[in-house]
C-alpha cells in the first residue's frame, strides 16, 4: 500500500464515541469519524473488511474461531 494512502487511513483506536447518544447517532458518529468502515488503520496493520456472500453470519463465523 502506497505510504501517502497509509497516512490517509484513520487509525480506529483515535474513534471517540459518545455512549450516552442513542444507538443511531453513535453509528453515524463512528463512521463519519472513521471515513470508510471498510479500510482503516489500528496501529500499524492497515483493515480492510469484506464480506463473503457464504450464507454464513459474522456471528456465526466468530462463535466457530471462539470454538477452536
Amino acid at each position: 500500500m502506497a505510504e501517502t494512502m497509509y497516512k490517509d487511513l484513520v487509525d480506529i483506536r483515535q474513534i471517540q464515541v459518545d455512549k450516552t447518544l442513542p444507538k443511531q447517532e453513535r453509528i453515524a458518529s463512528f463512521v463519519r469519524q472513521i471515513r470508510n468502515p471498510y479500510l482503516f488503520r489500528c496501529g500499524d496493520f492497515v483493515i480492510r473488511v469484506s464480506f463473503a456472500n457464504s450464507g454464513v453470519s459474522m456471528e456465526d463465523r466468530l462463535n466457530g474461531i471462539l470454538r477452536t
